[in-house]
């Protein structure tokens, strides 16, 4: 046991660790018999093997889940202990924290709230509009999956939820911050965005820590339910620091003639791994994923992502760019799949990687699983080392080789950028990319 200020560490995630969660949550018998089920599966996953094809590319030996555990009692931390890039830079129509776990803070708009929106703690308001909320709950993400989408189905604490109303549309952007404060703590926050019918909203969703040195876990899971005719934007920049470990399922469903604009900047974390999918479920559906990664040091950021073209006439398009410098590495595996009913799809997927030192390295792998007859589906992927041609010609007029660097990664993000319309995502992409230059420097 870990002791930081008012809040307990209970290291550890078997039976009896299981067993004393269990108990202190105070759960209604339905969600806790979903969490012992959840529980079931995960020791049963333990005892089987990861997927070959997704994880081969991944050290895991080094990971001891024994080391973290949950916070039994309050942070001491709140939201305003954080350094984040974007919590104080906008107004925003609803904001919810949640910090080692539990929601430190929860606001939204009277006038969303009068028209029916729901946005705050998932566990609370899981528990007060179960009718609203529970059919949609790992309902795009799969508690069988594998070992970490169970374990997280076990083990989840709390998180952000976001429910609009059919035809509800919010103009204003929402905000959503999950922290880590208290060494050796493991956060299992499950964001569940659900848009009815030509519902629209975005929500902005950033994570990170109140300080450097805090040695953490994130195991999340997202959830992004997209209606007919509904149009989401969601963001999530995780920028833990560089001691945290990061597993996360996301998945995003597409109904008929809905969109999905999902961007993903990925600057922290020791060791990140994401599966991520997107399927488009109805006719029309389209979705645009967005990714810009930043890796430095020993960083090691992995992406799997999926596109799932499951009805016809639907449009994908996901473009990722990494950058890697000193001896990091970023891995992403993509793949587009195509149903037989899914005739006219029309997918793409592109990975640009940029390395700034001769140690960086980045693994690209596209690929294609196609049924149907008639389609449009393309995929690529570059890698290359930056210019120092480029770099010694700036400096011999006058620019330092740091403003040059700036320069030149900015200008390989300005495509992932410019797909981009919030304006404040922009402005802190790039404010976080200039951070992130600045280390080891």
């Amino acid at each position: 046991m870990t002791v930081a200020e008012n809040a307990r560490v209970l290291t550890g995630f078997g039976q009896a660790q299981f067993d004393v969660f269990l108990a202190d949550r105070g759960e209604p018998d339905w969600l806790a018999d979903r969490r012992r089920a959840a529980f079931g599966e995960y020791l049963r996953q333990l005892e089987a093997p990861l997927d070959p094809e997704e994880f081969k590319r991944l050290d895991l030996r080094t990971f001891r889940p024994e080391r973290y555990g949950l916070v039994a009692g309050e942070s001491s931390a709140d939201a305003a202990s954080f350094q984040t890039l974007m919590q104080d830079r906008a107004e925003f129509g609803g904001a919810v924290a949640h910090v080692d776990g539990s929601c430190v803070r929860s606001s939204l708009n009277e006038e969303l709230a009068a028209q029916g929106v729901l946005f705050g703690d998932l566990a609370e308001l899981l528990v007060s509009h179960r009718s609203t909320l529970e059919p949609h709950f790992f309902s795009a993400v799969s508690a069988e999956a594998d070992r970490f989408a169970s374990w997280h189905a076990a083990f989840w604490t709390g998180g952000t939820v976001l429910y609009v109303p059919r035809n509800v549309e919010i103009d204003v952007p929402l905000y959503s911050l999950i922290g880590l404060s208290s060494p050796e703590a493991a956060d299992f926050g499950h964001t569940l965005v659900i848009l009815e019918d030509g519902a629209s909203a975005t929500l902005l969703e950033e994570t990170g820590c109140t300080d450097r040195e805090t040695d953490g876990l994130h195991c999340g899971a997202i959830e992004l339910i997209v209606g007919q005719g509904a149009r989401l934007r969601y963001v999530q920049l995780q920028n833990w620091n560089h001691k945290v470990r990061h597993f996360a399922r996301q998945c995003g469903r597409v109904a008929r003639d809905g969109m999905l604009q999902w961007t993903v900047g990925g600057l922290g974390a020791r060791f990140a791994h994401i599966h991520q999918d997107v399927h488009l479920d109805g006719t029309g559906a389209e979705a645009q994923v967005n990714g810009v990664t930043f890796a430095t040091d020993r960083q090691l950021l992995s992406y799997y992502t999926q596109q799932s073209h499951n009805a016809a006439d639907t449009r994908s398009d996901l473009l990722y760019k990494q950058v890697c410098r000193d001896r990091s590495r970023a891995v992403w595996r993509g793949m587009i799949k195509v149903e037989p009913e899914a005739q006219r799809t029309d997918g793409y997927q592109r990975n640009d990687a940029l390395m700034m030192s001769r140690d960086a390295r980045a693994d690209a792998i596209p690929g294609l699983e196609i049924e149907a007859d008639d389609v449009r589906c393309t995929h690529g992927a570059t890698a290359g080392r930056v210019d120092e041609e480029q770099i010694f010609y700036a400096m011999c007029r006058g620019i330092s080789r740091y403003e040059a660097m700036h320069m030149i990664v900015e200008g390989f993000f300005a495509e992932v950028y410019d797909r981009i319309p919030v304006e404040l995502v922009r402005e802190t992409l790039s404010q976080a990319v200039e951070r992130k230059l600045g280390i080891g420097d």
